[in-house]
Formats: C-alpha cells, sequence, structure tokens
C-alpha cells in the first residue's frame, strides 16, 4: 500500500500574471497561461483548503506569477495569520507593483519571507532582463516594508535579495551585495537557466561569488553529475507539492506543461495522493517505467536522471524530511531556520 502523502508544507500559486516582460520566462512568453491557465488565486478557495486541512502550517505563494497583483491578496493574508499558516513568498516576487496597504499588510500579518528578484544594481542594468521593471520604485517599496518592520517592531518579513548573475549585471555584484546588506537583506547569486542569454564574461568571478564553484548549470552538471536544483525540485512531490491557483496539481515548481488532476474538486488530501501522482513518485525513485500522460516523462530533470540513473533515492527524501519536520512554525524561530537555509529554498524554481 503506497504511504499517504500529509505534507505540512504546501506551494500554492497566488497568481499566474506578471507585468513583466523577462525574455527567457515562460510566463512573460504566455506559455504557462496556454497550458495551465491565467487567473488568481481566489480568496474563498484559500480559506477552504485552510479550514480544511490544519495539518499544514506553511504555504509559499510564489512560482510563475507576481502574487502581489492578486487583488484577494490582503484578505489571504490577513486569514492565514488568523490561522497561524505561515505564508512566504521565497520562490520571488519582483516587488515592482504592490499597494502600499499591502506592504504594510506583510509586516502585520507576519509573511515570513520575500525573495526579491533584483537583477542589477541600476535601471540601466536590471531593466536588461526584467524588462518593464522600475529598480527605484522596487527600492521604495524595500523601504517602505523596511519603514513598517521598525514601526510594528518586526523581523518579518525577511528580506533576501535574489541577484540573477548574466554577462551584462556581473560587474555589478559587488555593488548589489552592499545595497543589499544596508537595506538588511540576505544576498543571493543564482545561477541563470538560460545560457544563451547575456553569457558570463569572467567564469572565475561568479564561480567564486556563488560560492558553489561553478558559474553556468551547465558546468554544474558536468561538475556533479546532476542538474543544478534537481533533488530539490523533485523532491517537491513529497514534502511542498506545487498546487495551481486554480487547484491543478503540478507536483513541483518547475511543471507549467500538464497536471495531476485537481484538488479543489475533492477532498485536498486525496488530491494530492491520487494514482497519477503516486505513479510519478515511483518514476522518480527509478522504480517504474514512464508513462506519456505523467508530467514528469517530458520533463528534463526525469530525462537526464534517466539517461544517468541518477535517481532521487529514499536517503536523499529521509534527509530532505528531517529538515520539514523540524521546521519551526513559531514567529521567534522560523527567521532562525529560514535564515539558515536560504541557498536552498531560494533555489527551488528555475
Amino acid at each position: 500500500m503506497t504511504e499517504q502523502i500529509r505534507p505540512r508544507t504546501i506551494a500554492l500559486e497566488a497568481s499566474t500574471f506578471c507585468q513583466l516582460k523577462c525574455p527567457s520566462c515562460e510566463t512573460a512568453k504566455g506559455i504557462t497561461h496556454e497550458k495551465i491557465g491565467a487567473g488568481f488565486l481566489k480568496f474563498k478557495d484559500f480559506k477552504k483548503l485552510v479550514d480544511e486541512s490544519p495539518w499544514i502550517s506553511r504555504i509559499e505563494l510564489a512560482n510563475w506569477g507576481e502574487i502581489f497583483l492578486n487583488p484577494d491578496i490582503l484578505d489571504i493574508l490577513k486569514y492565514a495569520y488568523s490561522k497561524s499558516v505561515a505564508l512566504t513568498a521565497t520562490n520571488g516576487s519582483n516587488l515592482n507593483t504592490v499597494k502600499k496597504e499591502v506592504l504594510e499588510a506583510l509586516v502585520k500579518y507576519k509573511l515570513r519571507h520575500i525573495t526579491c528578484a533584483l537583477d542589477g544594481a541600476s535601471q540601466e542594468t536590471y531593466s536588461i532582463y526584467r524588462r518593464g521593471g522600475n529598480f527605484e520604485r522596487v527600492i521604495e517599496n524595500i523601504k517602505t516594508i523596511n519603514h513598517y518592520k521598525r514601526l510594528y517592531k518586526s523581523n518579518y518579513p525577511l528580506l533576501t535579495w535574489q541577484f540573477i548573475a548574466f554577462g551584462h549585471n556581473e560587474h555589478e555584484i559587488e555593488i548589489a551585495e552592499k545595497l543589499a546588506k544596508s537595506l538588511n537583506m540576505k544576498f543571493f547569486i543564482k545561477l541563470s537557466w538560460d545560457e544563451n542569454i547575456s553569457s558570463i564574461k569572467n567564469t572565475e568571478r561568479i564561480s567564486q561569488a556563488t560560492k558553489i564553484g561553478v558559474a553556468s548549470r551547465s558546468e554544474y552538471i558536468e561538475k556533479h553529475g546532476i542538474d543544478y536544483l534537481q533533488k530539490g525540485i523533485c523532491s517537491q512531490l513529497w514534502y511542498s507539492p506545487q498546487i495551481n491557483w486554480d487547484g491543478k496539481v503540478l507536483g513541483c515548481c518547475y511543471n507549467y506543461w500538464s497536471h495531476f488532476g485537481n484538488a479543489f474538486e475533492s477532498k485536498f488530501i486525496d488530491g494530492l495522493n491520487n494514482e497519477k501522482i503516486n505513479y510519478a513518485r515511483q518514476m522518480l525513485l527509478g522504480k517504474v517505467e514512464a508513462k506519456e500522460e505523467i508530467p514528469c516523462t517530458t520533463c528534463g530533470h526525469y530525462e537526464r536522471m534517466k539517461k544517468s540513473g541518477n535517481w532521487l533515492t529514499m536517503s536523499d527524501l529521509n534527509s530532505l524530511r528531517l529538515n520539514f519536520e523540524k521546521l519551526p512554525y513559531s514567529l521567534g524561530r522560523f527567521g532562525v531556520w529560514l535564515t539558515n537555509r536560504l541557498p536552498f529554498l531560494s533555489l527551488i524554481t528555475q
């Protein structure tokens, strides 16, 4: 009998809309809207899920879109706080368009963490990839959050500056890191998933700056024999399954082309444990053959695992299980846990 998955953490997309036009993003290209639908998480669906799933203690709201475009975001923040459910936007926000009352609510209702996508330290550099973005507006929004953190005497939300390294912005890494420190933000350098866009010029500099000894994802595969991020992404089917705004079970944050069913159309726990997603979990462990109808079958991560035989193992999953089971959800200790593990949490999307 297959063990029922009952994760304390889930990822629930608040919005598949985004106002920026980043050149290699599937949302900007219209692909996610075509494949999994365009829309916002409705408050009534969020409330129903929380009420019917008291075992859930943390919900990640960010994935393919910009969460602050969701018109129900204030109600979502307030209700989660009233139910002691920790909310995060660790997968990322561009923070370009946020109402002032929402900026205050982030602090008032203690959203735990935001990863802010800022690939540059100036408007000229930042806007090369984050097309349509306004660097100064983002900085002002961060300053406003910090203002409310002082006003409410709160540490939340914790803030991380995520800097995707490109050839056109690598010269601003040190400047961005200093600015992040002045804004009380952690600083994290991420490798680009599209090496054909603005390739790195000084590979040694990026290898040192990332602290992982490589300057590209292809170099990471060559060095380690597995994809950058792969095990963390695939393990989401067990420990932080991704749900679309309309209830489609995507399984992981990387999937934008298909789904495993709809968790809003049945008991939520059943949606996380249906036959299709259970089969996918066995595929990722290398225990069963691929099937055409399983989303993982056409995923690059799965294809490379199959080619190399480097499957997820129970040892991998048990190690991740220990981390997730130790996750403290109290307001005081959450920040310590999250701060210690930011490199992993900030890597789980593209």
